[in-house]
Parts: structure tokens; sequence; C-alpha cells
């Protein structure tokens, strides 16, 4: 059954559950790295957003797979705090970790406004 049920799925929310579930990953990889390098990686709010972002993608993703009927208010706040993420992650210019979590948080951004407002 799980596999009808992805099949039966857009190509766009597809994307968008892989999208969330790699942002996820990123953000809960990328504070641990940051608490450990310690310093302005490891301020409360800085982490804080981090820890965000993983839990709405998180959100977002189960929402997508049960084809929620709020899947559209989920996945737009997802993609403000994914780029909210990506903001403060791109701050620490230089550091490889930082850009590739804040590459990922755009990324799943962009996707999810997609199921904000799908192509026909």
């Amino acid at each position: 059954m799980h596999k009808q049920a992805k099949q039966a799925r857009s190509a766009d929310v597809q994307q968008c559950i892989e999208e969330c579930k790699e942002c996820h990953a990123s953000c809960v990889e990328t504070a641990t790295y940051c608490l450990n390098m310690g310093g302005a990686h490891a301020e409360p709010y800085h982490i804080a957003v981090l820890l965000d972002c993983a839990e709405s993608c998180h959100v977002s993703e189960d929402s997508m797979l049960r084809d929620s009927a709020v899947m559209s208010t989920v996945c737009a706040a997802c993609a403000d705090i994914c780029d909210a993420c990506a903001t403060e992650c791109e701050k620490f210019t230089g550091d490889a970790q930082m850009k590739a979590c804040a590459d990922r948080c755009r990324s799943c951004a962009a996707a999810c406004r997609k199921m904000v407002s799908p192509t026909p």
C-alpha cells in the first residue's frame, strides 16, 4: 500500500518530501557541528533556528505523507522558516558546513513554496 500511495503523489510533492527529509537531517547535523565548534556557532539563537527548521521540515514531510488538508499552510510556514535558517547560516562565511546547510534550506524552501502555489 505504501508503494501505491507514493505512486499517487505528484512529482512535486514527492520531491518536496525528499527535500524536507534532507533539510531536516542537514539542520540536525549542523546543530551538532555548531555545538562542537562553540563560540558564535553555538549561540542559543542560532541553535534554536537550526532546530526550528529541522522540526518544521519534519512536520511538513509528515503532512505531505498524510496528504493533510493543511499541507499548504504547513509548507508555507516551513518555507519561511527554511529561509530564516539559511539567512542565519549564511552569516558564517567561509564555513563549508554552514554553506551546505544554507543551500539545503534554500532548496527546501523553494520546494515547499511549490506546495503552496502548485504549478499546473
